[in-house]
This record gives structure tokens, C-alpha cells and sequence, in this order.
């Protein structure tokens, strides 16, 4: 039990952390889960990918989805509730806070310049969390660091489903046929 019990404060600790830091939504929660991944253990760069691409495809916010899968693996039942609701309480906590401060500071330019300091911070951890997912999808280093052979910098496959859908999006296909299409490619040609 006590065992338990250090996993669920731990698991606690470690979402309340991404929850409290990770200013701009589900994207930029996946710097701070790669770092809790390599510092923990609980998880690889590869389970994050697999992650992104389940909470990306199943209804929900995709930090709370991800919060939630970790939990679930880490510690069950009670690790798939402690871990998106510690996820979630510093931002509630903040939210409260700032719309208190904001009813009394509106006018502030001090915080108007606050406001845009946070959106260049946000922008920035988006692009380096899309840059992690894209290195662990697009890219086979792992088999070239093996072979040695250029040819095995790439996954073909997932560079041209990306592409594919990308244009899709750009004849705005609805996302949740993307997300259709996309698994069944993968069952298909064996992702």
C-alpha cells in the first residue's frame, strides 16, 4: 500500500508540474512529458508518439488523454484519475487568480505586455513539441545509427501519409475522417 501510495503523490507531483508550466494547451505539454519520460522512465519517446496519436483521435483534450494513459500505466484506476486531475488543478487555480487580477488590473498596460510575452513562449514550445513528434514519426535514426545507409534516415511511409494529409486539411477534410483514414493507411501498409 505504501508503495502504492508514493506512486499516485509521485505521478501527482509530476502532473501538477506539467500542468502548472506548460503555457498553451495539449501541444505544449509534450516537452515536459519527454523530460518526465527520460527522467522517470515510465514511458519512451515512442509511447509519447503513440500517445499523441490516441489523443488525437479520441474525444477529450490531449494533454488530460496523455495525463490520463500515463497514469492508468503508472499506477492503474486511481493513476488514470490522480494524474489529468493534477494535470488540471494549477491551471484552475491560475485561471481563478487571473481572471480576479484581470477584473481589477484590465487596464494595465504591465499586463497586456504579460499577455504578449506568453504568446511567443506558447508558439515556442508548440513548435518544439512539433518538432519531437516529427523526429520520432518522420525519421528512423535508431536504423540508420544500425546500417549506416542515408537511405535509412527517412520513414517514406509516415513522410507521405503526412504529406497526404496535409493536403487533405488544405481541401479542409474533416479532421475526424483524417483520423480515419489515416488508421486504416496504417493497418493497411502495416505502420
Amino acid at each position: 500500500m505504501g508503495n502504492e501510495l508514493m506512486k499516485l503523490l509521485h505521478l501527482s507531483f509530476e502532473f501538477s508540474k506539467v500542468g502548472l508550466f506548460s503555457v498553451g494547451g495539449g501541444l505544449a505539454t509534450l516537452p515536459f512529458l519527454y523530460h518526465m519520460g527520460q527522467k522517470t522512465g515510465w514511458f519512451t519517446a515512442g509511447d509519447v508518439s503513440d500517445m499523441i496519436a490516441i489523443s488525437q483521435s479520441t474525444p477529450g483534450p490531449m494533454g488530460i488523454n496523455m495525463a490520463t494513459s500515463v497514469g492508468y500505466t503508472i499506477a492503474g484506476l486511481w493513476g488514470a484519475f490522480i494524474a489529468p486531475v493534477a494535470l488540471v488543478i494549477p491551471s484552475v487555480i491560475i485561471i481563478i487568480m487571473i481572471s480576479h487580477a484581470l477584473n481589477r488590473f484590465k487596464d494595465s498596460i504591465l499586463v497586456a505586455d504579460i499577455f504578449y510575452g506568453l504568446r511567443p513562449a506558447s508558439i515556442g514550445l508548440i513548435v518544439t513539441a512539433g518538432i519531437s513528434v516529427a523526429k520520432g514519426s518522420l525519421f528512423t535514426l535508431e536504423k540508420y545509427n544500425i546500417s549506416k545507409h542515408i537511405g535509412d534516415i527517412f520513414n517514406y511511409k509516415s513522410i507521405l501519409l503526412a504529406i497526404f494529409i496535409a493536403i487533405l486539411t488544405k481541401f479542409k477534410v474533416n479532421p475526424i475522417l483524417s483520423i480515419v483514414i489515416s488508421a486504416i493507411i496504417g493497418i493497411i501498409f502495416k505502420f
